[in-house]
Formats: C-alpha cells, sequence, structure tokens
C-alpha cells in the first residue's frame, strides 16, 4: 500500500490542472491528459499524452511515473504502439514487470540487500533472491508522482517529481527527485533526470520501458538486430550480482559490436546465459566524453523501425524479456509472450555502492545528480 499526505495528493492533483482536455491542431506538439483510474483511496490518476509535430505520441501516468505507451512510424510511415504497457491503472499497479517505470532510488540490483555508505551499513528490502531489486517492492516505480507541464523548445514536455522521505526502503537521506520526458520533434523521447539528497546517499536512476518494434505483443523479438558500443561487460553470479570483473565481449554471445539478431546466441551454453535466461546484463559502454554518446541501436527488418538509444551515463542493462511468460495481457488485450520484448536500461553499474573499484552511485549533499538518455526513433 502506498502512503501519501493529503497535501503531497492535492499538490500532485493541482500541478495537474493546466493540462489540456482536448488535443490541439493536427500538427502542433502539445500536452493532452485523460482520466487512468483510481488508487484504492479514490485518488484520481490521469493519463499525459505527449503529441509531437509528425503524430508521435507518447503516454505517461503520474503512477510510478511511467511510460504506458510510444508509437513510431515504420518504413512506410504507419504508427505502431512499440512499448508493453498495461490498459489500466488497475492494470498497471498490479504487474510485477516494471513496465515503462521510473526506476529509483536505486535501479537494477544490490547484492545482499546490504551497502556499507561512509562507514555505514545499511540494509534494503529483499525482493529477488537474496537481493534488493529496482530501489525494493515500494521503489519510484510504485509511487504516486507530482506532475506539471514543462515548456520546452524541443517538442511537448512534462516533468515528475518525487520527494523520497530519508530511511525509505532503507536508503539514507531526503531524496527530491525531477524527471522530464520529452517528445521532440525529431521523433526523440527524451528523458532528462535531476535529484538532490540532505545525506550522503546512493542513487542510479533509469527507466523500465520494453520495446518491441513490431509492435506492442506483435510476437518476440528474437529478429530484432541489435548493436551495443561496448567492449566490455559485467559478469554476474546465479543470482545476477556482477562479480567485479570487466570481461571482453570479444568472442563471446555477448558481442554486439556489430549488429546481431539477438536470438542468434541466446540459447547457447554459456554460462552467463544460463544465469540469466538470456540477455539480462550490463554492458560498459566505450564512451567518447561526458556529454550524450551513443550507446545502443536496435532495427526490425520486418517494419524497418530503427531505435538509437543515447544516453550521458556509464552503462547498459540489456534485458531480452526472459522472464515473461505469457500470462499477461497488455494493452488491446494482447499477449505479452517469452522474449517478447527488449530493455535498454541506462544506468551506473548493478550493485556499485559495494563495488568500490566501479564508477561511484554516492550523492551528496550541495552535489547534483543529473543524468540524460534520448531513444531516437526512425526507419530504413
Amino acid at each position: 500500500m502506498l502512503h501519501r499526505s493529503t497535501a503531497a495528493v492535492c499538490a500532485a492533483l493541482l500541478a495537474c490542472a493546466c493540462f489540456a482536455q482536448t488535443p490541439a491542431k493536427k500538427g502542433q506538439s502539445h500536452v493532452t491528459k485523460q482520466s487512468y483510474g483510481k488508487m484504492p483511496d479514490g485518488t484520481p490518476v490521469d493519463l499525459y499524452i505527449l503529441t509531437n509535430t509528425s503524430g508521435m505520441e507518447a503516454h505517461l501516468t503520474a503512477y510510478g511515473g511511467t511510460l504506458v505507451s510510444l508509437t513510431a512510424p515504420d518504413r512506410h510511415g504507419a504508427f505502431a504502439d512499440v512499448v508493453l504497457g498495461m490498459e489500466t491503472l488497475d492494470g498497471c499497479r498490479s504487474q510485477t514487470a516494471w513496465f515503462g517505470a521510473l526506476i529509483g532510488r536505486y535501479g537494477n540490483r544490490i547484492g545482499g540487500a546490504k551497502f556499507t555508505l561512509e562507514g555505514k551499513t545499511y540494509h534494503t528490502p529483499v525482493n529477488d533472491g537474496p537481493n534488493t531489486l529496482h530501489g525494493g517492492p515500494l521503489g519510484f516505480g510504485k509511487q504516486l508522482w507530482q506532475v506539471r507541464e514543462a515548456a520546452s523548445t524541443e517538442g511537448s514536455a512534462i516533468e515528475f517529481t518525487y520527494v523520497s522521505k530519508d530511511g525509505e526502503e532503507g536508503f539514507p537521506g531526503t531524496l527530491t527527485t525531477k524527471v522530464v520526458y520529452t517528445l521532440t520533434n525529431k521523433n526523440e523521447l527524451k528523458i532528462d533526470y535531476t535529484a538532490t539528497t540532505d545525506k550522503p546517499t546512493v542513487v542510479n536512476l533509469t527507466n523500465h520501458a520494453y520495446f518491441n518494434l513490431k509492435g506492442a505483443g506483435e510476437g518476440d523479438v528474437l529478429g530484432h538486430e541489435v548493436t551495443i558500443n561496448a567492449s566490455r561487460f559485467t559478469p554476474v553470479d546465479a543470482t545476477l550480482i556482477p562479480t567485479g570483473e570487466l570481461r571482453a565481449v570479444k568472442g563471446t554471445p555477448f558481442d554486439f559490436t556489430k549488429a546481431t539478431a539477438i536470438g542468434a546466441r541466446i540459447d547457447g551454453s554459456d554460462q552467463q546465459l544460463q544465469f540469466g535466461k538470456g540477455y539480462d546484463h550490463n554492458w560498459v559502454l566505450d564512451k567518447t566524453g561526458a556529454g550524450l554518446t551513443k550507446a545502443a541501436e536496435v532495427y526490425e527488418p520486418k517494419s524497418g523501425r530503427v531505435m538509437q538509444v543515447w544516453t550521458t551515463e556509464p552503462a547498459l542493462q540489456f534485458y531480452t524479456g526472459n522472464f515473461l511468460d505469457g500470462s499477461l495481457h497488455g494493452k488491446g488485450g494482447k499477449v505479452y509472450p517469452h522474449r517478447g520484448a527488449l530493455c535498454m536500461e541506462t544506468q551506473h553499474y548493478p550493485d556499485s555502492p559495494n563495488h568500490p573499484a566501479f564508477p561511484s552511485t554516492e550523492l551528496k549533499p550541495g552535489a547534483v545528480y543529473h543524468t540524460t538518455t534520448v531513444y531516437s526513433f526512425s526507419a530504413r
């Protein structure tokens, strides 16, 4: 059950009051809203629809800061929804796959559900074997965020804000997080993350969108061709916690330095694939600087859709929907089958607080955490 003060709920509702209820003229970028459902306490939750000048749409909700839907054109200009999501708020709240959610306070896994920071050990919830996954069972993807429309010269944009109190899910410090989604007029979904804290803490924010460039619910993604600009990855143990090694991808099934179909090697005998039941690993990006660099590209041959991933982050978690089993029925009643989507979660390395040699995820008072990721869509 989520716990929010009456004042916080009222602030969230007031922040939403500026959104238009009807669409603007065709060819304009704009933001509208419609009802998505109600929380158990009766609080209404809306769906915010960002539209750009070419007609591309992104649907987002304050629950979990979730990306519910994203349309993109194929080589003939036909649009399809390319992310997995749920039709209603009740469906969004009940699913456990984290479809499209904002992930925090710490994305990915923390080994043994504990870490030491500045000499003090903190214990976080166990919700994935012996580990903490995605900030715990009541992480950011399960919270109700405040929403307001954001000004942007690039397209339509909204800003989500969430204040995580000191001690929430075991993490120290009150963390104030702002995330701006912009649907640009260049057919990009841009996500800007910013956070500040009043005590030393750890933070690793990402979005858990599940992509299928054929269309959500249109079969598996084994034919998608993937390129990842990384010459190393972080091998994991049987519980998917990094061992600390940075292993070369060359000569392994993890080499995506050239475009390769996901299904080409996913069912091989490599122990790492066995641990992940497919790909569920962190790639160390070959960064060329501190700004946005290209992390990955995905091409779907049937539709011609292309998705490029650009980020300021040092790593990318590539996951191939290995735990989808066909039991979930999403938008339009479509079944989401085994390996029916892929995730490209830009991030710092998993379990970094327990690996001093990994890039630090510590955030101190007075410092500002800021990262940007762009998912860019085209067709060929």
